[in-house]
């Protein structure tokens, strides 16, 4: 194997080669667990990750700030519903 590309394998097999796996993707390779042929899980450096985690805390905070209604506080607006 060699760093820097995209790899898929078994979950038995990664659990056997996890050290290694874990350097690859310290060196930049993108490693896919799968179980049946089915993606599980990814290993990865996280670089790429850190531009998604801002883009999702931006829109999350934007979909916050739309949802506040300013009637008062939780316990207030469940009571309201159960009106």
């Amino acid at each position: 194997m060699q760093a820097g590309q995209t790899y898929s394998l078994g979950t038995f097999e990664a659990k056997n080669k996890l050290s290694s796996l874990v350097d690859l993707a310290a060196k930049g390779s993108r490693i896919w667990i799968t179980k049946r042929g089915r993606r599980l899980a990814l290993l990865s450096s996280g670089t790429e990750g850190q531009e998604v985690t801002g883009d999702l805390v931006a829109a999350f905070r934007g979909i916050r700030s739309r949802a506040k209604s300013g009637k008062g506080s939780i316990k207030s607006l469940i009571e309201e519903g159960r009106r």
